[in-house]
């Protein structure tokens, strides 16, 4: 009877035991993100436990934009996330952080937005080299552009600016959020918008008018994932695990499509706090073009040059030099510092799901 009872103890030992140490190997990774297209990925994946799969427990932080995110970094309240391509110029300028991954294209949704009566809507291809652009100078210049400055919004106005002869300092720039933005802009204030998605839908929904957005501008623009250097640095393995989660969610949309609308319409009603139309949510969906693991290897290729991401980068960096908003010394900090790298991406564990 003793032995019988021992054997019991064992067993109740087991199972308390066993689910113990489970829990313990998985590592729980704070990360930050907007609520935007790429954060539906980490999202869906917490939800589906794909995170846990890799020993991981991912925590969502929710920020209003890039900026907001570069400075909670120091703070470490985060270690990977995804931002626009300018802030992370600003993360790599003042941490050293890395970029590790392209996240999606966001050139079709960082736009320039104006009410529909508005004067720059008469003209039309000023610049002949970029004949989709409204505007010209004498309608733009020293008027009110309401802008999340230092952001992907705002390389869209100011490259607006530049196809027109402009600059920054020929307009007055109102920094606020986007939410701020759409709501100011609504009750009359400004004279444009520049706006990301999926704001510009809400002001679709208004009846304002694109006025340009960058691909128009001839200019492209990547979503990335950021990596928090001194945690990347040590620990690799994480990263590279938490690229496989994203890259499953990518597999995922290109398999799937529309059919995750549902998901995708849920993850901005109970994470973002916005409801979105079926039309909204389509929409944000086509307009952010993604690219799976292969095709990522070829743009961070650089065994012949500087990679398409180098370039799409370094764009960003000459022109807000030349905007007089990052210093010449910054730009030569950046060029010299290697935070553009695919040591992550090429440690992902193959097959992905």
């Amino acid at each position: 009877m003793k032995r019988l009872s021992l054997w019991i103890l064992a067993f109740a030992l087991m199972v308390w035991i066993v689910p113990a140490s489970a829990v313990a190997q998985v590592r729980e990774l704070g990360t930050a993100w907007q609520p935007e297209h790429e954060t539906f990925i980490p999202w869906y994946a917490n939800q589906k436990g794909w995170d846990k799969e890799e020993g991981l427990q991912f925590k969502l932080n929710y920020f209003d934009s890039g900026g907001a995110m570069l400075e909670a970094l120091p703070a470490k309240q985060w270690v990977i996330g995804g931002l626009g391509g300018v802030p992370m110029v600003v993360g790599a300028v003042r941490y050293g952080s890395y970029l590790i991954a392209i996240a999606n294209d966001e050139s079709i949704t960082n736009v320039m937005m104006v009410r529909p009566d508005s004067p720059i809507l008469k003209t039309k291809g000023f610049n002949k080299q970029f004949p989709e652009v409204y505007g010209k100078p004498e309608d733009i210049k020293g008027k009110t552009i309401l802008c999340t400055t230092v952001s992907s919004a705002h390389y869209a106005m100011s490259n607006w600016l530049k196809v027109l002869g402009l600059k920054d300092k020929d307009v007055i720039i109102k920094n606020m959020d986007q939410a701020q933005a759409v709501a100011a802009f609504e009750s009359g204030v400004g004279d444009a918008v520049a706006l990301w998605a999926p704001h510009l839908y809400n002001g679709l929904d208004k009846g304002w008018k694109i006025a340009a957005d960058l691909k128009m501008c001839g200019v492209a623009l990547p979503v990335v994932i950021i990596g928090e250097k001194e945690f990347c640095d040590k620990n690799p393995e994480l990263v590279a695990k938490s690229l496989r989660v994203f890259f499953r969610g990518i597999n995922l949309i290109n398999k799937e499509g529309e059919k995750v609308l549902p998901e995708y319409k849920r993850f901005y009603k109970e994470w973002a706090g916005m409801d979105m139309t079926d039309d909204m949510a389509k929409k944000d969906l086509i307009m952010h073009p993604i690219f799976n693991y292969e095709e990522q290897l070829k743009l961070f290729d650089s065994s012949k040059g500087p990679s398409t991401v180098d370039k799409w980068q370094a764009s960003i960096l000459e022109f807000f030099t030349e905007q007089g908003r990052f210093k010449p010394e910054d730009k030569e900090k950046v060029l010299k510092t290697p935070y553009i790298t695919d040591k992550f991406l090429k440690m992902v564990k193959q097959p992905i799901p």
